[in-house]
């Protein structure tokens, strides 16, 4: 009997992270810079709450997540109408796809996160690229190409690139992507971790219905481990999401995680002032190196052109017991870049040292 399915299936490449890959990198003491988490970690006050319910897990989570969605709405200031929650950002954008993009023209800027491309190929999209290491210095160009009917995908600021998008520039591309009836999904998973800025369009799903803003909780608060995030949209955009949203997606301890990372504000504050100075410390050594050049970054990631291998790169400082992220599947990038997550002082000292062989 042979097995019939959907040829977007059959098509279908899973993206390929990367983050450390548990059978060969299991060593504990590796440093981990090809994952872009929140430097200082989780939350005290939620490692505290973990250890001390763990017996929460024998009972069924909260289905609709609705003590989460409060507090959301308290963080946001958003109706809960315009609040879902997901199992990890990751579960919001292949759902918004499969509800919204079944063979519609996408546009999306590269390089960028690849999920968009692999959820948005999943469902027969027909997607066009806009090359550019910097959005906002071709904004005209690429509000141009913005298809009608269609979708656009930015995600601010921009992974692999750390660049961010003014706000006055996204609202440009939310109101021509209005008048030609085309959805424009914005990923801010990283902006809570941006220093000294408020660009995020979240507020703005209350005036625009074709705007979806996508944020992580796990990023921002440091625990990818337990999988939560969620999203900002119009009602009826959220009552189609809810339809086919998996019954019980969003554990108990994520949910739980969730509520008391959102009431710890001071954590993100102090998080984004390390940021700051840390990226700052990477970006002035790296840059002196011969072969290396770090891109300015708004965010707790760095991308770095090479003259080496960035393959080669990263084997070679996988001996030092450093990980870092190869960008050469990044569509739009190549084996000449690679990037690196701003973290603690003395982590980042052991990075610089080890990249200092290299030149």
């Amino acid at each position: 009997m042979k097995i019939r399915t959907k040829s977007s299936i059959i098509r279908h490449i899973p993206v390929i992270h990367g983050g450390r890959d548990p059978l060969k990198n299991s060593n504990p003491q590796i440093l981990d810079f090809s994952s872009n988490i929140n430097p200082l970690g989780i939350p005290p006050s939620v490692k505290k709450f973990l250890k001390k319910n763990l017996d929460t897990i024998q009972n069924y989570p909260d289905l609709g997540s609705s003590e989460l969605i409060l507090s959301i709405k308290k963080y946001t200031q958003l109706d809960k109408s315009n609040i879902l929650v997901g199992n990890g950002a990751i579960e919001l954008i292949y759902n918004f796809c499969f509800a919204f993009l079944s063979g519609k023209k996408v546009l999306i800027p590269i390089p960028t996160f690849q999920e968009y491309e692999t959820a948005a190929k999943l469902n027969n999209s027909k997607i066009s690229f806009f090359k550019t290491l910097d959005l906002s210095e071709n904004i005209n160009s690429f509000i141009s190409k913005i298809p009608r009917n269609g979708c656009i995908f930015i995600c601010n600021p921009n992974n692999p690139t750390g660049k961010l998008l003014p706000k006055k520039q996204m609202l440009k591309i939310i109101q021509k992507a209005q008048k030609y009836s085309s959805l424009v999904f914005v990923d801010e998973c990283f902006i809570e971790l941006v220093p000294e800025s408020n660009e995020s369009v979240i507020s703005y799903i209350k005036k625009y219905d074709n705007l979806f803003v996508l944020r992580s909780l796990t990023k921002s608060f440091g625990f990818p481990g337990l999988r939560i995030g969620y999203a900002a949209a119009s009602k009826q955009m959220v009552e189609i999401l809810q339809k086919i949203k998996i019954p019980w997606s969003v554990n108990s301890l994520a949910q739980h995680a969730a509520k008391i990372s959102l009431k710890n504000k001071s954590h993100l504050t102090k998080s984004k002032l390390v940021i700051k100075k840390e990226s700052n410390y990477l970006k002035n050594k790296i840059n002196k190196f011969y072969g290396f050049e770090c891109c300015d970054s708004s965010t707790n990631f760095i991308l770095i052109k090479t003259i080496h291998d960035s393959t080669e790169l990263q084997k070679k400082l996988l001996k030092h017991k450093i990980l870092i992220r190869d960008c050469k599947n990044f569509r739009g990038l190549n084996n000449h870049y690679f990037r690196i997550a701003v973290k603690s002082h003395k982590d980042n000292i052991k990075l610089v040292k080890a990249l200092e062989n290299f030149t």
